[in-house]
């Protein structure tokens, strides 16, 4: 323990060049810098093995963390150290740690131990670190860890970030239990940035809350042997999910850059992009997105036992712009969402789509999704015949004003919930489809009636019927006579006067059918379009 005023550091800590050289920057506030000048020796990510003046007691930061000297008159005491290798365990649970904190191209002899401590701003950036143990940890300012190899897991569990934190091109690894990081329950006030980040394990998010945006551009989750490569049901995410390419040139991953907020992040032509793959499963469930969660050019490589689950999940808008997942299934049951910006190349084929429940108010397609395909979509989502998705997808082109397309989608319901029903009804459905195609189609009605009232005129003219009672029979009329046995409804007073036999009265009594059929089917028809269904 250092006295009050007293800045020399106690004498049976026995310090090193090195570590004296870092007290005193310290004090400082300057940086203390042990790189020997080798890029290649100076990598901690490298073989080379690095010697005694470089070497750090855990120890010591502690000390200098918890219960450092004072700062030289006119400066602040902030502990910045680039280049070193930290021996033993650093080990600061519970700890309240005012000064600034950055350690650069480090390397940790065993895991950092900082749950439930309180730090002003924390960076970690490029080092190379067995573990973090960070569960509930505060901080009032950043927490980043940019560039790090984490060789068996972070855990942030419940974790409070003062302002962002940063994991971009981390690479972490798993721990015994398959996660590389987990931080369910973590809350972050802004932005949680982790682009480019290389996960292999489970990213577990668990009811976590980001106040601004998160972003996964560019990274690869990779878990192709556990269930879920990212499990973050309940996620709550203030503006925009980014599952999106980053770009490979002049890609700003400096530790103070923040992306603009409510702006679509797509690379410039010919910059060279890499883009999001998730190798395993991927769990979103009943997360709340305050803008729009952005699948553009992402890439999923599953199982068939894995899945994408968007199931619940609430946001304005759903850019489902990816390649399409060649297993696996994509799951939008029961998610709601303002504007559905997809195309017709993203989404799996029969099988690979379930969206039971799924409620959208705009299509936006990209590129060429003609009703053919969009049709194709919502069969390839219902492997048995369910009507909602159909009326959804009616519904969402009412709004937009395409009727007739409308009309085409609720055409094809019928035609899809035929194929489930006995044959009698089946027999009727093929009837009603074939001649007025159930009532969408009003119009084959009236060319069915005129067709039918050509032919009945041209048989009575040629074979009239004798009247029913002699002299009290209107002139025979053959136009009048067949258009009264065609209508079901209006009485022309011609019918009931004359008495067809023979081929005439099965003439008469086919046209009496046809007419009745056709006036069912426009009806129902009718029914419908009046309901909006």
């Amino acid at each position: 323990m250092t006295e009050p005023g007293d800045g020399d550091a106690p004498a049976d800590l026995q310090l090193t060049s090195a570590e004296w050289s870092m007290w005193q920057a310290f004090r400082n506030g300057s940086t203390c810098d042990l790189h020997i000048g080798d890029p290649a020796r100076d990598d901690p990510h490298g073989q080379h093995l690095w010697g005694p003046e470089r070497r750090v007691r855990a120890r010591v930061v502690a000390l200098l963390l918890l219960d450092g000297p004072p700062a030289q008159p006119g400066r602040v005491s902030a502990l910045k150290l680039t280049g070193a290798y930290i021996t033993d365990t650093l080990d600061v649970a519970g700890g309240a740690i005012k000064p600034f904190v950055e350690l650069r191209d480090c390397r940790f002899a065993a895991e950092v131990v900082l749950p439930e401590s309180r730090f002003t701003t924390l960076r970690l950036v490029n080092c190379a670190i067995p573990r973090v143990e960070a569960a509930r940890l505060q901080t009032e300012g950043d927490l980043h860890l940019p560039r790090c190899v984490v060789q068996s897991g972070i855990r942030l569990t419940d974790a409070h970030i003062g302002t962002d934190l940063m994991l971009n091109q981390t690479v972490v690894h798993k721990d015994r239990q398959g996660r590389s990081i987990m931080a369910d329950g973590l809350t972050v006030t802004q932005d949680l940035q982790a682009e480019m980040l290389e996960s292999y394990g489970e990213l577990s998010l668990r009811g976590a809350t980001i106040g601004v945006s998160l972003s996964l551009r560019g990274s690869r989750l990779s878990n192709p042997f556990g269930r879920r490569a990212l499990n973050a049901p309940q996620l709550t995410v203030e503006r925009t999910l980014y599952l999106t390419a980053a770009g490979l040139a002049n890609s700003p991953f400096s530790s103070s850059a923040t992306p603009p907020y409510g702006t679509v992040h797509t690379p410039s032509r010919g910059t060279r992009v890499q883009r999001f793959e998730c190798e395993g499963g991927m769990r979103l469930d009943d997360g709340r997105f305050g803008d729009a969660v952005d699948f553009e050019h992402a890439r999923f490589i599953m199982e068939s036992d894995q899945e994408l689950s968007l199931r619940r999940i609430q946001t304005p808008e759903l850019r489902f712009l990816g390649e399409r997942p060649q297993r696996g299934r994509v799951i939008l049951s029961g998610a709601r969402v303002v504007n559905l910006v997809d195309k017709s190349a993203s989404w799996p084929g029969l099988g690979g789509l379930w969206m039971a429940g799924f409620a959208y108010e705009t299509l936006i397609p990209r590129g060429h999704f003609p009703l053919s395909l969009r049709l194709q979509w919502v069969a390839a989502a219902t492997p048995e015949y369910a009507p909602e998705p159909y009326e959804m997808l009616a519904a969402s082109l009412r709004t937009t004003g395409e009727d007739s397309d409308a009309r085409e989608v609720l055409l094809a319901k019928q035609r899809r919930r035929r194929e489930t029903l006995p044959l009698a009804a089946k027999a009727w459905g093929f009837l009603q489809d074939w001649t007025v195609a159930y009532g969408y189609r009003p119009g084959r009605a009236a060319v069915w009636m005129a067709i039918l009232w050509a032919i009945g005129t041209i048989y009575f003219s040629m074979s009239p019927p004798p009247p029913l009672k002699t002299g009290e029979a209107p002139p025979w009329n053959p136009y009048l006579y067949s258009l009264d046995l065609l209508l079901p409804v209006i009485d022309l007073n011609q019918s009931a006067a004359w008495k067809p036999g023979g081929g005439a009265q099965w003439a008469a009594a086919v046209l009496i059918l046809a007419g009745w059929v056709l006036a069912t089917t426009v009806a129902a028809g009718a029914s419908r379009l009046l309901r909006r269904q």
